[in-house]
């Protein structure tokens, strides 16, 4: 038996569960508005479930494995065995308890969660289909709407994804064997990142990348670190290659690339993420998309419809997950009323590499470009009391600044925890803080937190300890 269509009404309808939706809509809540959400698949949405959380999680197992299985200059002699099955077990549990703390903050918040796909019959109201038999669909009006789509792997038509012999970075997060080889297409943040999980559990792991280098889009004597360490743990890098057709076989999967070929009992393709705004109907709502697919938004979050807004991956540039959070803060108080707007001076940025890279701001040529008069200071981890403690040499803090006033602007980091210590920087971005300031700032001993302190102080023309 099919259920009819059956009309409902929400003040706030929200249009996916991830960091931006689920933020959103429990801000509104918060705001005393009435709020639906609308999940297809799970609630916390890649991040949680196939992205940040669990990549995460496996980052973290290998290398207490890879750590300890290396630490023979430290008196340490081990052998340690990896039950990979075990592994994601953990994870999933890990992901399942998150999304389980999520779904309650959203109930505590007043928030109705509906599963199924919503798509726009006008702007001012959704279908909602739902999964199964016999389960029918709602039609669901509001008042003011907020689209959370998100985004997916981008498929390239010579390498199609299968589940099986050709993964996207959801697949290769859930296999529970380690494959002998593995292709990886893609030297960006997740082709690096899972390049090295699986390398490190002893994988012979082949990047191929059309560039001429790894992590583009960082700068080069930071991706370099990273490389040079991916190769120390086994990583063979071919840049300048580009996949031009795959073979799948019964065990392995074989990528021409019009040099040699190469075999693989696995492939991972990791060559970008797009938005998916194209199941939504947007253009029932009045709602415009660009040329590549991410909805047009102010600094609000308002779309071309002023009633619905856009957050997260499906508008755009910075596609992070903690800037996806601030953006559906943002545009819940912009619904309610309030006069909030993404005017924030710096989104950091991290990859979970080995070592971690983080960015936040201007670089130094960044800096001149904007007219500014760069000041710069370095401190290389090799001189970090700390970083040596911990077995890391490579890498470095370098801070930039205005050296006319000082004012902090920037800072990249690669090393150890980078993805926390870029906070502290992010954080003088945003109150406007000077060199002064952070060299006037005691810094607990030994920390790699120093490192920050002493960047400033070179800056400064004041190093003490490089």
């Amino acid at each position: 038996m099919v259920v009819g269509d059956v009309t409902t009404g929400t003040e706030v309808l929200v249009i996916g569960g991830g960091p931006g939706g689920y933020v959103a809509g429990i801000r509104a809540g918060q705001l005393g508005h009435d709020v639906t959400l609308v999940e297809a698949s799970e609630v916390g949405g890649t991040c949680l479930n196939e992205g940040c959380i669990p990549s995460k999680a496996l980052i973290s197992a290998t290398d207490i494995a890879h750590r300890a299985g290396a630490a023979e200059r430290l008196g340490v002699h081990a052998e340690p065995a990896v039950d990979l099955a075990a592994m994601v077990g953990w994870k999933d549990r890990l992901v399942g308890r998150l999304t389980a703390g999520v779904e309650s903050l959203l109930e505590r918040a007043g928030v109705t969660v509906v599963e199924g796909r919503a798509e726009f019959n006008s702007g001012e109201e959704v279908r909602v289909v739902h999964d199964g038999e016999g389960q029918g669909s709602e039609t669901v009006s509001f008042e003011h709407a907020v689209v959370a789509t998100g985004s997916r792997p981008v498929e390239l038509p010579s390498v199609s994804f299968d589940g099986d012999r050709v993964l996207s970075s959801r697949g290769a997060l859930a296999l529970e064997t380690v494959p002998d080889s593995l292709a990886v297409v893609g030297a960006g943040y997740i082709g690096m990142e899972l390049a090295t999980v699986y390398a490190k559990l002893g994988a012979d792991v082949t990047v191929l990348e059309q560039l001429e280098g790894a992590l583009p889009g960082y700068a080069d004597d930071l991706a370099e670190v990273v490389r040079e360490r991916a190769e120390e743990v086994g990583v063979d890098f071919r840049f300048g290659e580009v996949v031009e057709g795959c073979e799948k076989r019964r065990h392995e999967v074989r990528l021409e690339t019009g040099g040699d070929a190469v075999t693989a009992e696995r492939c991972l393709v990791a060559v970008g993420r797009e938005p998916v705004t194209d199941t939504a109907g947007l253009a029932a709502a009045g709602v415009e998309t660009d040329d590549e697919g991410f909805v047009v938004t102010d600094e609000q979050g308002r779309t071309t419809r002023d009633s619905v807004f856009a957050v997260g991956d499906a508008a755009g540039e910075p596609m992070l997950a903690h800037a996806a959070f601030r953006e559906g803060e943002v545009a819940a108080e912009a619904i309610d009323g309030q006069p909030a707007a993404l005017d924030n001076q710096a989104v950091p940025a991290a990859v979970f590499t080995d070592p971690e890279i983080a960015t936040v701001g201007m670089t130094e040529e960044e800096a001149r470009e904007e007219g500014f008069d760069p000041a710069v200071g370095e401190m290389p981890l090799r001189a970090s009391g700390r970083a040596l403690t911990l077995n890391e040499r490579e890498g470095f803090v370098r801070v930039v600044a205005d050296a006319e006033h000082g004012f902090v602007l920037g800072a990249q980091v690669v090393g150890p925890e980078a993805s926390e210590l870029v906070a502290e920087v992010t954080l003088a971005i945003e109150m406007g803080a000077t060199l002064e300031d952070l060299a006037a700032t005691v810094h607990v001993h030994p920390t790699l937190s120093e490192a920050v302190h002493e960047a400033a102080m070179g800056a400064l023309d004041r190093s003490i300890h490089y």
